[in-house]
Parts: structure tokens; C-alpha cells; sequence
């Protein structure tokens, strides 16, 4: 048992280290002193709660929630993993598990989903559909056993079989199915669809960072590149929350020459600095090409789109980034744990950090504020456009997402699209090929017809404002009877009526049925193809990639004034 204390507390003492801020020597040794001292008291305590405590003491969890605390006091992405947690996190550098191949999702009565099987996966091959009840893997019942356990249980050494028994709404004679499935080595591809959009634009959405990444780019480029038709290069960079920072750097290096910049890390220690350029000859170095972000490309993704904006290589459209500029390493810990812990910053060609928020830097609350605008510094890119550091990347053409309205929130959060799905495919054994999809006004109207208004609930905005502005205008003294008259004759305009609801969003409701649906027969390839139709940001990036005189005016520098 004092072993297992002397381990934990040696892990706790790294994370403390390796999270310092840098200090002179002697500040360092201050320091150094600070953390010998809490980390024996820490010791103590625990030895005191072990040999005294009225109970006997919950280790895991009393350490667990020590350790948390310890990460949470930092920023979010130093993290602890276990030796179960490591293999999560090698999936997502990788790509690659032992496994049935299945997005699943719990629901709020702890039941388990099938929520997409991935396209040509066992799981797909086996019959698992969208929308199946998960009640056993092989002989264990996970009808309430949460996400966690039914991932464990699916995953495996590839080759073995398993048995997963399933309840499947709609089907008949017998909707309780046992399906035998072999676990595979999966390889999950970090871009799921590219393919020429609007005649001539080579489009391609990559969703992750890994190790394959760079391959699986490279071989959409080389395509378009044999193909005469393409004139541009749309990459799509929305939702990508980033990953390994060499897998970036050697995107990057498929547009620009060898030899070039891409980033600088800075750690705490001097003469800790690293710099990545680009080492091979490009691939596509003139080609015009546009990036598409948004609020959730982060990390790795706005090293590329940091980089090809400084290097004037790329028109960066849509809306501004997420803003993490700090980069993070792993450490080996005992018993097969692991640390990722922030090491170091890093620094895009113009030499502008991107990072929104300064951890170092807490309000007394302990939350952390991101750096306005006005505190941010400008720099020029290599032609001589200003850009800004702090706060994420603001994209050259900006095209913002308007936000879906409560009713659309409240369909898609309590699965009233996703069960209207469900009950779809049961009845419809295809619908037609992805750029040919559209939700039908028969279509709509059996969806509309598939709500129970009585458990429907979502946000009534404009009643709850008015029922508030009343109540104040009475607390104020304003409420008389030619306002209350007013109040009376404004209420019925402005009471929410479900079926009127519903057809004022029925195009952004329809948007998320269809994705819905083409998730179910197409996969996610269906889904990147039916949002094209009407994307905003891939429509601007094809007329300014098919106008060359727009695009250089973009990526030049703003003419003096006269």
C-alpha cells in the first residue's frame, strides 16, 4: 500500500514540475522547495486517512479526483491517462484499433445505441444499423452499462467474435437480433471524402491529424493534379480540432517550397526552441487554394491554416478559429500510465501566437478570460497583409453560420430526428444517391406528423421575454392598463404554435433530417456530399479560386493610400 502512495504522489510531483512557469535559479529553487513541502504534507495526510480514517479509504477514486484537480489547475489539454486510457489515446493519434467499427451513443435513460456504423466496417458488413438497442455483448448485459463499458466490451484482439444482441425498433417479425461479428484492426481515415465539387474545384474535408493523414492528402492532391479540370484546392479544415504537429507541418509542405518555415516551438527553458520546415518539394505549389475554418479548428488545423495565411499561399474562409497555440508532449508514468503535458508554445511564420486564452493568468474565480481584441498585436504577412495574434485566425472571407433556431436545438438534442431516422430506414430500403437527396414535402410532413407535441419541449424565447417584460413593468410601477392592454394584444402574435414552428425552420430542420438520413445509407461520405449542396463558404471558395485576379488582390497587400 505505501508503495503504491509513494508512486502515485512521484506522478503527482511530475505533473507539478513539468507544469511550473520558468523562474531564475533562485525562484526555481524556491519553488522547488514550495512543492517538496505540499508534496509531503500531501503524503501525510494520505498516510493519516489510510491508517484512520472510520472507512477504509477509496484509493482510486480519492486519487483520481486529486489528480484531476491538479490538471484542472493548469489548462485543459495536460492530462492523465491510465494504462485502460492509453489506448483510447493511440486511436486518436493512429487511427487504428482492434474493433467492430461503430460510432455509438448513450442516451438519457443510460440505454446504448448503435449511432453509425462506419462504411465498409464489420459492424456494417454484420447488419448493425443506426438506431439498434444495444442489450448484450456476448453473454454481458450492458442495457445500463454507459459508453465506456459497451466500448470496452466491443473492442478486442482482431480475428475474435463476438456476439452483439440488439433491439430493432420497427422491425418485424422479431426486432431482437443476436448478430456475430469478427473484430478487425480498423483503420479509421482522417479524410473521409474528397472529390470534385462545382465542375472544376478539388475538394477535400480532413477531419483529424494522425500519422496517415499526410498520405491520405497527398493522394487526393495527386489526383487533381492529373486531373485537367481542377483549377483549385478547397481543404477543408471545419471541425478539425487538430492532432499531430508533424502531420501538419508536411501538409503544409504540399503547397509551399522545401526549406520553409512552418512554425517555431518555444518551451520554458531557454535555448528550448524547435523550428519545422518544410524538408520536401512541393506537390502543388501554384495551384490556387482556399481553407475552410471555423470556431472548432484547432491546434494542428490552424497550423496549416496559420501557416498558408502567413506564407500568402492560401485564402483562409469562413469564421475565426478556436485559438490553441500551446503544444502538448507525453511522459511515461508508473503502472503504464501517462501524462500529455503542456511543453511548449508555438509560433506561425509571421511570429504571431494564436493562443486565446492565457492560463497563467487566472481571474480570482480561477476561470480565465480570452485577450480582447484591443490587446492584440499586429503582424505582417510575407507580402505585407496585416494579421493579428491572439484569439484564433480570422479568415480572409468571412461567412458566418447563423445559429439554429430552440425548436432545431430541442429535434436534434432529444433524438426526434434521429428516431424519425430510425423509423425511416426501416420502411425505405434506399433514397436516392447523396447529391440527389432532398427532404420532400412528403418527406417533411411525416416527420412533422412523428412529434408528440406533448413531450416536445424546447425554448419559447419570445413568450419567455415578453412574460419577463411584463413582470418588470409591473415591479417598476409601468404596468397599467393601456400597457397591460398592450402587453394582451402583443401576447397572441407572439405565442408559439408548433406546426407554424416548424415550417418557418423547415429549412434548417430539413438540413439536419437529411444529414441524418444520408448518414444511414451513404456514411459519412453521403453526409460531406449532401452539405455541399448548399455550403456557403465552398460556394465563395469556387468563385474566388475560378477568378484570378480576386484571388491575388486577396493575398496582396493592401495598396497605400493617396
Amino acid at each position: 500500500m505505501k508503495l503504491s502512495f509513494k508512486n502515485i504522489t512521484a506522478s503527482l510531483a511530475l505533473g507539478s514540475l513539468v507544469a511550473a512557469s520558468a523562474w531564475a535559479a533562485a525562484p526555481a529553487r524556491n519553488h522547488d522547495q514550495a512543492v517538496s513541502r505540499k508534496l509531503t504534507t500531501f503524503n501525510a495526510i494520505v498516510r493519516e486517512l489510510s491508517e484512520n480514517y472510520v472507512d477504509t479509504l477509496p484509493v482510486d477514486r480519492a486519487f483520481d479526483m486529486a489528480i484531476t484537480g491538479l490538471m484542472m489547475s493548469i489548462d485543459p489539454y495536460t492530462e492523465y491517462f491510465t494504462s485502460e486510457e492509453r489506448e483510447g489515446f493511440k486511436t486518436m493519434t493512429t487511427g487504428q484499433y482492434g474493433g467492430i467499427g461503430s460510432y455509438i451513443q448513450m442516451r438519457p435513460d443510460s440505454l446504448v445505441y448503435i449511432s453509425g456504423p462506419y462504411e465498409g466496417s464489420p459492424a456494417a458488413r454484420a447488419g448493425l444499423r443506426t438506431g439498434d438497442l444495444i442489450l448484450k455483448i456476448d453473454s454481458t448485459d450492458v442495457t445500463h452499462a454507459g459508453t465506456n463499458r459497451v466500448s470496452t466490451l466491443l473492442r478486442g484482439q482482431p480475428g475474435t467474435i463476438l456476439e452483439v444482441t440488439v433491439q430493432r425498433p420497427y422491425a418485424t417479425p422479431d426486432s431482437i437480433l443476436t448478430i456475430p461479428i469478427k473484430r478487425e484492426k480498423l483503420d479509421l481515415p482522417s479524410v473521409p471524402y474528397y472529390g470534385v465539387t462545382h465542375d472544376n474545384i478539388g475538394y477535400i474535408r480532413l477531419t483529424s491529424y494522425m500519422e496517415k493523414s499526410p498520405q491520405e492528402v497527398r493522394k487526393a492532391l495527386e489526383e487533381f493534379k492529373a486531373n485537367p479540370d481542377v483549377k483549385g484546392i478547397v481543404l477543408d479544415l471545419r471541425g478539425n480540432g487538430g492532432g499531430l504537429v508533424e502531420s501538419a507541418v508536411e501538409i503544409v509542405n504540399f503547397f509551399v517550397p522545401k526549406g520553409t518555415e512552418v512554425l517555431r516551438m518555444k518551451g520554458r527553458e531557454k535555448g528550448s526552441e524547435r523550428i519545422y520546415k518544410t524538408t520536401k518539394q512541393p506537390l502543388l505549389p501554384d495551384m490556387p487554394l482556399a481553407v475552410l475554418i471555423d470556431g472548432a479548428s484547432a491546434s494542428a488545423s490552424e497550423i496549416t491554416a496559420g501557416a498558408l495565411q502567413d506564407l500568402d499561399r492560401a485564402v483562409l474562409i469562413g469564421s475565426r478559429s478556436f485559438g490553441k497555440g500551446l503544444v502538448q508532449s507525453t511522459r511515461p508514468l508508473p503502472y503504464d500510465g501517462m501524462l500529455k503535458v503542456t511543453t511548449a508554445k508555438y509560433y506561425i511564420p509571421s511570429g504571431r501566437l494564436i493562443q486565446a486564452l492565457d492560463y497563467s493568468r487566472r481571474n480570482p474565480d480561477g476561470s480565465v478570460a480570452a485577450t480582447p481584441d484591443s490587446l492584440c498585436n499586429t503582424f505582417t504577412t510575407r507580402a505585407g497583409r496585416l494579421v493579428k495574434d491572439g484569439g484564433g485566425l480570422q479568415p480572409d472571407i468571412k461567412v458566418e453560420w447563423p445559429q439554429p433556431a430552440p425548436l432545431t436545438i430541442a429535434l436534434v438534442r432529444d433524438n426526434w430526428i434521429f428516431d424519425y431516422g430510425t423509423r425511416f430506414a426501416a420502411s425505405h430500403p434506399t433514397i436516392a444517391a447523396p447529391q440527389d437527396f432532398v427532404v420532400t414535402d412528403e418527406i417533411y410532413e411525416d416527420f412533422k406528423k412523428s412529434i408528440d407535441p406533448a413531450r416536445l419541449k424546447y425554448d419559447k424565447k419570445c413568450e419567455d421575454l415578453l412574460a419577463n417584460l411584463r413582470a418588470t413593468a409591473e415591479k417598476e410601477g409601468y404596468l397599467n392598463d393601456s400597457t397591460a392592454a398592450a402587453f394582451d394584444a402583443l401576447a397572441p402574435m407572439l405565442t408559439h404554435e408548433l406546426q407554424r414552428d416548424l415550417d418557418t425552420h423547415r429549412r434548417n430542420i430539413s438540413s439536419f433530417i437529411a444529414d441524418d438520413l444520408l448518414g444511414r445509407y451513404y456514411y459519412n461520405r453521403g453526409q460531406i456530399i449532401g452539405d455541399l449542396k448548399e455550403d456557403e463558404a465552398t460556394d465563395r471558395a469556387a468563385e474566388i479560386l475560378t477568378n484570378p485576379a480576386r484571388y491575388r488582390e486577396i493575398l496582396s497587400a493592401p495598396k497605400p493610400q493617396k
